[in-house]
């Protein structure tokens, strides 16, 4: 009789227990979804990237000064209606700025050895053809040849002369530096007048660590940045290496030219360079936020049927935010990509938008 009691008293407390939690018990599983969102994946590139930085450089710059005394005159730019000024851009031969000097000028007298020219050469066809009816000797003919060379090389080294009194843009440029001189003020031999550069196609110095040294190669593709010009990706090339390692450093060196033909980089700009080592195409790409890590092997969420499930990942070409996928996942898989953190295997889920 006395277990009969207990046995009703212990049912009674297992009721009340039940009916305390809702008719279910304690550690029965929560059928509540946890809300994901995802991203249905598709085919797409990636490239393994070696990060580098350097100063980029114009490929031709110069600085012209002044190879004679003279007056000062500034030129007007033809493309601008305007005097020339920093900034311009100037064709090869483009003349900047003119120097006069009567009294130099005149000392070179080139109206008179182009002259001399003119008359040496006439004399020379006479004695030709006096020579082919045998009035002159052979001697006498060419005489007059030596003539006609010396008149030649006097007026071309009188017009030599004059062109030192021209500063011209020896390539196509920008006028980077204009010192300022007053129109008809006398400069002295040696001044400088006009530094250009050219910059269209820039150069730049870098420095890579020996590790690298396996994977880089010249001629293979770059992409420059600079912080100024967020939103534009330039295009360069390694072309040059050094095979010497530098035993401070542990370093070394190559340049990249890059395609400057919207002139976005400026000269001395502190730029960075992106080295293409290796490129994956046509292969699945994810987010590398996204991967979950547990005992050396890597693993995301999908989501089949609103159920979370598991697939672990073989992984390749990586750059700085995403990761080619090698075995594990396939098109049109839905990747969990928010609520992922705290999922479980066979997690019931709702997908957000």
């Amino acid at each position: 009789m006395k277990q009969y009691h207990i046995l009703i008293a212990s049912s009674l407390l297992v009721i009340i227990a039940l009916t305390s939690c809702g008719g279910r018990p304690q550690n029965a599983p929560n059928n509540i979804a946890t809300p994901v969102s995802v991203v249905e994946l598709k085919k797409g590139s990636i490239s393994k990237l070696i990060n580098t930085t350097g100063t980029v450089q114009p490929t031709y710059g110069v600085s012209l000064n002044a190879e004679m005394n003279g007056f000062y005159k500034l030129q007007t730019n033809p493309k601008t209606g305007k005097p020339f000024k920093m900034g311009d851009r100037v064709n090869k031969g483009t003349l900047i700025i003119q120097l006069e000097d009567r009294e130099y000028e005149n000392g070179i007298a080139i109206d008179a050895k182009q002259l001399s020219l003119e008359i040496a050469e006439q004399e020379q066809s006479k004695q030709k053809a006096l020579y082919e009816k045998g009035g002159v000797t052979m001697s006498e003919m060419r005489n007059t040849e030596v003539k006609v060379t010396n008149a030649r090389y006097d007026y071309e080294n009188a017009q030599l002369s004059l062109e030192k009194m021209k500063v011209k843009a020896p390539f196509d440029g920008v006028i980077v530096d204009l010192p300022h001189y007053t129109n008809d003020i006398r400069v002295e031999q040696g001044k400088t007048m006009v530094s250009l550069m050219a910059y269209d196609k820039m150069y730049m110095d870098i420095n890579l660590p020996e590790s690298s040294i396996r994977y880089i190669k010249e001629a293979q593709p770059v992409y420059i940045t600079h912080y100024t010009i967020p939103g534009d990706t330039l295009k360069g090339k390694i072309s040059e290496l050094s095979p010497a390692i530098s035993s401070e450093t542990r370093t070394f060196k190559g340049k990249v030219l890059v395609d400057n033909t919207q002139l976005k980089l400026r000269p001395g700009m502190f730029a960075k360079a992106d080295i293409v080592v290796d490129r994956a195409d046509s292969s699945i790409i994810i987010p590398k936020d996204v991967i979950l890590s547990n005992r050396r092997r890597k693993y995301v969420y999908i989501v089949e049927k609103n159920t979370a499930k598991i697939r672990n990942l073989e992984t390749g070409l990586e750059d700085e935010y995403n990761i080619e996928i090698v075995s594990g996942l396939n098109v049109n898989d839905n990747l969990v990509v928010k609520g992922f953190e705290t999922l479980k295997e066979d997690a019931k889920v709702k997908i957000q938008k």
